[in-house]
């Protein structure tokens, strides 16, 4: 695997603290999860790391002058930007190995757009209106003249996943360095290099002031719990699952923190009858399976008029199957293997409760055959279950479809909302417009009509209900960094309004 890394990391990866690339003084493996071949060996952090690189983020947001030039952040913005570019090949290969990400993602999502969007955060940055007069007003006989002023919120620890480490990397770190924060990055345990190589590349190749990030491996997930409770730090930024959300939530309130929360899915393909029930039901296979359904926002429930089920059934079972698992090296491969043994067993463990609960496979339900190493799961459609069923309910992280019959708009549409979150979801049908007024009936924070990709840097992205608090990405998510301040004047005797 060093190939791929050499100038990057060689065969192991470092902490970046307060400017400086540390070693650490313990390590552990990262692994493939397509061949379980050990990649290299990551710094795994101790609490006093943890504790360094908080002090860190202070002072420099304290002391640096970083907050109070957005010049400079626009400048390292793009800079970062350029110096990940030229680094995309070795990224790439990274990305696939130790994520386990089909190639083609790697040219979007997985990698090439994060990289890009963050020019994105610089202009923004650079056309933002930091200050907003409101005029002059006379509370209470008093005339003053006021202003609000948007400022950086402080220290922002950022806890990412595993299965878009790249894009959720750098959706955080994007705007809350546009805005002027400072950052300690926790990324997951099982993605330890991608962000490794972030930090690297941000200590040697950019001029981002020591201390203004910081990228904190380890294979401790307390270490993210440490980043919650410390008075320190002033904004958590978490995307994971909905439990650990809860968790974040709680250690926050000890110190009354900001939170944003981008947490689970369990989201719904709403196919209507109009639509072209073949294209629907392939384009519904291909989005449940891409990456092992290993993304929050995937479609999983899959809403097909009851007179056609068996047919809907038919079409997306083949397009699964024929689709299938392979290794995400390939350009034509769409669903990888899952990133852990782990991750496989909790898959495994709700195939099981979907047939205890009277589910069938119409397709897949298993490992496939000829991969006996690597952490796979077959692209599978459970069939013969309701909605309130808990295989039908509760987020999987699987390539793994559940196909429900319903018995039109207003059904599909009460079907779609049961349940707890609120992410994503999907319509197609044949007449836009009526396509368009059942989008807009669901709650859920992105909706794709017949297709349309709502994925995009101006674009606000985040859940209703359990599936998080605020936004990410677009305008909405860089204010998630800012806080807003009202300054009122006195105005003085003869000056017009300011």
């Amino acid at each position: 695997m060093s190939r791929t890394t050499d100038r990057l990391l060689g065969s192991s990866s470092p902490l970046l603290i307060d400017g400086e690339l540390v070693p650490g003084s313990r390590r552990f493996e990262t692994v493939n999860p397509a061949t379980e071949e050990v990649l290299g060996e990551a710094a795994d952090a101790t609490p006093e790391d943890m504790d360094h690189a908080i002090a860190a983020a202070r002072r420099a947001f304290d002391a640096s002058g970083w907050a109070a030039d957005p010049g400079l952040r626009i400048r390292c913005l793009r800079q970062l930007s350029e110096a990940l570019a030229r680094h995309s090949d070795e990224l790439r290969e990274l990305t696939i190995a130790e994520a386990g990400a089909p190639r083609f993602l790697t040219y979007g999502a997985q990698l090439d757009a994060p990289v890009t969007d963050l020019t994105w955060f610089a202009d923004l940055a650079e056309r933002y209106r930091w200050e907003h007069d409101l005029g002059r007003a006379a509370p209470m006989g008093m005339a003053s003249d006021r202003r609000v002023v948007r400022e950086p919120v402080g220290v922002v620890g950022a806890i990412t996943p595993w299965n878009f480490p790249h894009q959720i990397n750098l959706a955080k770190l994007g705007p809350a360095l546009a805005a002027g924060n400072t950052v300690v990055l926790k990324p997951a345990p099982d993605t330890p290099w991608c962000a490794a190589a972030l930090g690297v590349v941000v200590a040697e190749e950019t001029d981002i002031p020591p201390g203004v990030v910081n990228v904190v491996t380890g294979a401790d997930h307390a270490l993210g719990a440490r980043l919650c409770a410390d008075p320190r730090v002033d904004l958590v930024s978490f995307t994971g699952s909905t439990a650990t959300g809860r968790a974040v939530m709680r250690a926050a309130a000890e110190t009354l923190k900001k939170v944003f929360l981008e947490l689970g899915g369990k989201s719904a393909f709403i196919v209507l009858d109009d639509a072209d029930l073949r294209s629907a039901c392939s384009y519904a296979a291909f989005a449940g399976i891409t990456h092992a359904g290993q993304g929050c926002a995937i479609t999983t429930r899959l809403l097909v008029p009851r007179a056609r089920y068996d047919e809907a059934v038919r079409i997306t079972a083949t397009a699964m199957a024929k689709l299938g698992a392979g290794d995400p090296r390939d350009d034509r491969t769409v669903c990888g293997p899952v990133i852990s043994a782990r991750q496989r067993e909790r898959i495994e463990g709700y195939l099981d409760l979907a047939r205890a609960e009277g589910g069938a496979f119409a397709t897949g339900g298993g490992r496939p055959e000829g991969r006996d190493k690597g952490f796979w799961i077959e692209p599978t459609l459970i069939t013969g279950l309701t909605n309130d069923s808990l295989t039908a309910r509760e987020e999987i992280f699987g390539p793994v479809l559940v196909i429900l019959p319903h018995d039109g708009d207003d059904d599909a549409v009460r079907i779609a909302n049961d349940s707890p979150y609120g992410l994503s979801g999907a319509v197609h049908g044949g007449d836009p417009e009526r396509a368009r007024a059942v989008a807009r009936r669901l709650r859920t924070g992105t909706v794709s009509v017949n297709g349309g990709v709502w994925y995009g840097a101006d674009v606000p992205f985040g859940g209703y209900k359990q599936s998080g608090i605020g936004r990410e990405m677009g305008v909405a998510g860089f204010e998630e960094y800012l806080e807003t301040k009202a300054i009122a004047e006195i105005a003085q005797a003869g000056e017009g309004a300011g």
